[in-house]
């Protein structure tokens, strides 16, 4: 039997692939669990998307792991997720680095524990050699800090007399976001019938094909994530050209 992996074009795979990881607790509520419940069985789903990416050769993956809004949730709520982030750390840090995977945080992590900041920190370090691929973790993160965060650094210099106005382009824009080691999103998948960005990488997705699927994050597998590969690749990504434009340079 044919499977999605069976039919996706190697030559035609998306760099950088990023996830809004929704319905952790719609599905705990759905078995009568707390919220909480849904967390701690969302590391599956994690692991299985990891691992395809890897599979297949994808050099990037973002995951959306702990927004900056997230700070707002309940108190116990907020403390497990902290917990799991610690404990999934410790758990993942020998087969992420036997992978050959490089780990990298995004966000406003001084926020975060110093427990998981420091865990973090030295998966990051470990890992730092690695070549086979990108693990992003989105963390404490929020767009719009990030972008608000690069105005003021670039503002910074232009008083300093280190840029000019005129010497602000999008290169130097981008060299000033948390991102600026990774190339642009070129897929978008977002999990749990919602359909909305939720302040995620607003400045990188610019260009990027946007999925919104109706299962919640706990259920999403392997088969799930490569059959959102192969509807990538069935788009035609124009970038304000016209499918005649594209044509013309095949």
């Amino acid at each position: 039997m044919q499977t999605f992996k069976d039919k996706i074009n190697p030559q035609q795979l998306p760099k950088h692939v990023a996830i809004i990881m929704d319905g952790n607790g719609r599905w705990a509520k759905s078995r009568g669990e707390k919220r909480t419940f849904g967390h701690k069985h969302a590391i599956k789903a994690v692991r299985e998307v990891v691992n395809a990416c890897n599979e297949i050769h994808i050099p990037y993956l973002t995951l959306y792991t702990f927004s900056s809004e997230n700070w707002n949730r309940p108190e116990d709520e907020v403390d497990t997720l902290m917990s799991l982030i610690s404990e999934t750390l410790i758990l993942e840090a020998e087969e992420i680095f036997t992978k050959g995977l490089r780990m990298h945080i995004i966000g406003d992590i001084e926020k975060l524990p110093p427990l998981v900041q420091e865990q973090m920190l030295h998966l990051v370090d470990v890992t730092k050699n690695n070549t086979k691929g990108n693990l992003i973790l989105a963390l404490s993160y929020g767009s719009q800090h990030e972008i608000l965060s690069a105005v003021k650094k670039i503002s910074a210099k232009v008083k300093n007399g280190e840029l000019t106005e005129d010497q602000i382009t999008e290169k130097v824009f981008e060299d000033h976001l948390y991102t600026c080691e990774f190339p642009p999103v070129d897929l978008m998948i977002r999990t749990s019938g919602e359909v909305r960005i939720s302040n995620f990488l607003l400045w990188q997705i610019a260009y990027a094909e946007l999925q919104f699927l109706d299962t919640l994050w706990p259920d999403f597998g392997r088969e799930d994530f490569f059959k959102c590969i192969y509807e990538y690749q069935n788009k035609e990504r124009r970038f304000g050209k016209i499918s005649e434009q594209l044509e013309e340079n095949l």
